[in-house]
């Protein structure tokens, strides 16, 4: 198992939105803070330090992948789902990301405000138990809690899963040839949340992607076997926040090519309107597979046979050239994809 580079060294006094950002400095939180201590060097705690989606933990012949988030997004109600659908998708995918598509059961965590509209928490109940459905699971414990007024921001969602696979697959397995597969078109999310919260009356159809990814990448592993090396959905930070991260954890170098990245019209307008750049821009419905090249068509094949795969592409390459970075052919030259901590669409996951 790589472990992450090094973090810069860490300096904050305070908190700041960078450090949710799911950049360096959240990573350089994490690990001056939550990994540091008498146990930060015990082989024991390889999982944590790992910065994983979730942890594997023998059982038998197979592995139980545990993982937790807590979501909070404003508005909690955006074109293509909410946060209750958020919070179930979001731990599901992330145990898939691992290999773990048989998801056994989720708990639930709800944080309310005093005064939070009962009308709007059954919506976004009904939105769990409909995305429990779709992902084959189930919510199977929970806790509530209430603030007071001013204490917390409308509500928060704090869930964690539990799946079973036979094969663990880490973002940190890049091997040099491997192929870059992403499963969909990027930044519907972060761009329908955005222009949901400032009302920006954008034009087409804008819709956040939030979906569980499960079925669509169990048919993937079904199709590719072990020629799948490494696979991470691009959440906050987008598709260079997730593609930097699996290059500096699996020592490689990649090349993304600009024009094979799909979007949506609807999305690449937006973006260009307001000036930010897609692959920044999370996403709640996709992931980035790392694929040896022998198995991309039959990989290619099953996402795009998959309702949520259907705009499945090839995007990329893996190489041996510049371990640690990504970089972007855009048909007229090559730019470096740095990762920024500062985000421009906060509180979107």
């Amino acid at each position: 198992m790589t472990r992450h580079k090094d973090p810069p060294p860490f300096s904050d006094a305070h908190v700041r939105q960078a450090h949710g950002a799911g950049g360096p400095a959240m990573r350089a939180l994490i690990e001056s803070v939550f990994l540091a201590g008498p146990s930060a060097d015990d082989p024991a705690d390889a999982e944590a330090r790992a910065l994983d989606d979730g942890a594997a933990i023998p059982f038998g012949d197979q592995f139980l992948v545990l993982t937790t988030d807590a979501h909070v997004v404003h508005p909690v109600e955006f074109p293509g789902g909410d946060l209750g659908r958020l919070s179930v998708c979001g731990v599901v995918n992330d145990l898939a990301m691992m290999g773990a598509c048989d998801v056994l059961g989720l708990t639930s965590s709800v944080i309310l405000e005093e005064g939070f509209e009962i009308s709007l928490l059954r919506r976004l109940q009904a939105s769990v138990q409909a995305a429990c459905r779709e992902a084959g699971t189930r919510i199977l414990t929970g806790d509530t809690k209430v603030m007071g007024r001013g204490e917390v921001d409308g509500v928060v969602f704090s869930t964690a899963g539990l799946g079973v696979t036979r094969r663990v697959v880490r973002d940190a397995g890049l091997r040099p040839g491997d192929t870059v597969i992403v499963t969909g078109t990027i930044a519907d999310h972060g761009l329908a949340v955005l222009g949901a919260r400032h009302d920006l009356g954008l034009q087409g159809d804008l819709r956040s992607d939030v979906a569980p990814l499960n079925g669509l990448i169990r048919a993937a592993l079904a199709a590719g076997g072990g020629h799948i090396h490494a696979m991470k959905d691009p959440t906050r930070g987008g598709v260079t926040s997730a593609l930097n991260e699996m290059a500096s954890k699996s020592g490689v170098g990649v090349m993304l090519t600009e024009a094979a990245v799909p979007m949506t019209a609807a999305a690449r307008a937006a973006a260009e309107i307001l000036g930010i750049d897609p692959l920044m821009v999370a996403n709640e419905g996709k992931a980035l597979l790392g694929v040896a090249p022998e198995a991309v068509d039959a990989v290619l094949a099953a996402l795009r046979a998959h309702p949520l795969g259907r705009a499945a592409a090839v995007i990329g390459r893996v190489t041996a050239d510049e371990p640690g970075r990504v970089l972007l052919d855009t048909g007229f030259g090559t730019r470096r994809l740095v990762e920024r901590d500062a985000t421009p669409l906060p509180r979107i996951c």
